[in-house]
């Protein structure tokens, strides 16, 4: 069953035909949410929050769009709300520098891994990305995930935010602007 036979089932009653939709789409809007939001318990809240709003404005989706497009477009809006919020001081900042769990000295110590130089450039890397990643604007950030990250089209990203193309470019340009002007200072350290 294809998207379109879903949702008029769905919109015929069917509610188990929803079902193939979520299961469909569930893992696309996972990863956006789970780059946007940068923890697993954001993610899962935007997928259950998008889907619920999808099924409750199901009449108002139009058939000569795509069910991911627009799937897509409610997560995104997600995301920002959540974004916006978090930028406001209201609730905690995702730190990616965060260390993973330490491996035991005898494997550092015998390892062909990187030398303690490389994972310091690396630990203090991704620290200076998150931090610009915090200071975009919704818009900018969710752009840019979905281009350099998702690797969406540019008219895809313009419908999803529901924004004109220009603008979905302008803001993954200003987002890469920041973060080349945050990294350069790292080009000579390599």
């Amino acid at each position: 069953m294809d998207d379109r036979a879903a949702v008029a089932r769905v919109r015929g009653g069917d509610r188990d035909a929803f079902r193939v939709l979520v299961e469909r789409h569930s893992r696309e809007v996972f990863r956006l949410a789970f780059r946007m939001m940068g923890n697993e318990q954001d993610a899962d809240d935007v997928v259950q929050e998008t889907f619920l709003r999808a099924y409750r404005s199901l009449d108002r989706f139009e058939e000569r769009s795509q069910f991911g497009t627009w799937i897509y477009r409610i997560a995104a809006n997600r995301c920002y709300d959540m974004l916006e919020k978090r930028n406001r001081g209201s609730e905690y900042k995702v730190d990616l520098a965060k260390e993973e769990d330490e491996q035991p000295l005898e494997e550092r110590v015998a390892s062909d891994g990187p030398t303690p130089e490389r994972m310091l450039l690396s630990k203090e890397l991704r620290g200076k990305v998150q931090k610009v990643l915090d200071e975009l604007t919704a818009l900018e950030r969710t752009a840019f995930v979905m281009r350099h990250f998702e690797g969406k089209p540019m008219q895809e990203i313009a419908k999803a935010l529901g924004v004109q193309s220009s603008a979905a470019k302008q803001s993954v340009f200003r987002a890469v602007r920041k973060l080349r002007r945050e990294l350069e200072p790292l080009r000579a350290v390599r």
